[in-house]
């Protein structure tokens, strides 16, 4: 037993080391109907993944929505470099889905896609935690 506790300190060590820079909640830029949210990005399987956890309106205050807990994001493959591509990002005030991409800068996520050669920038996401 008094080998099963560091063995097991030892392994929650190693995987939080091995989390992608990219995880955590990020909070989007207003849309197209004034509103922004928090997005929750963590992994899927092999890929990057972002669920929307809450909305808000334009002055802050939280917002019942029937899309929280819709993925936002994707199927996103690290590329290297903080960069993030081969997913699908879906624009809830659009309801359309495009080819995603993102690049990692410090704290932001700047997010961008296409579908039909029609691009949209998604802007530049900031870290909350």
């Amino acid at each position: 037993m008094r080998i099963a506790i560091p063995l097991a300190a030892l392994t929650l060590a190693a995987t939080a080391a091995l989390a992608d820079p990219v995880e955590g909640v990020w909070q989007t830029p207003l849309d197209d109907s004034g509103h922004f949210g928090h997005i929750r990005i963590a992994p899927c399987g092999d890929a990057i993944c972002g669920t929307l956890v809450r909305a808000y309106d334009r002055e802050g205050r939280q917002v019942e929505s029937g899309k929280i807990g819709r993925q936002i994001l994707w199927d996103m493959k690290p590329q290297g470099g903080g960069r993030y591509g081969k997913g699908k990002v879906w624009a809830p005030d659009r309801d359309k889905t495009y080819n995603g991409k993102m690049a990692l800068e410090g704290d932001v996520l700047s997010v961008s896609g296409c579908v039909i050669g029609i691009c949209r920038d998604g802007g530049r996401w900031k870290r909350v935690k």
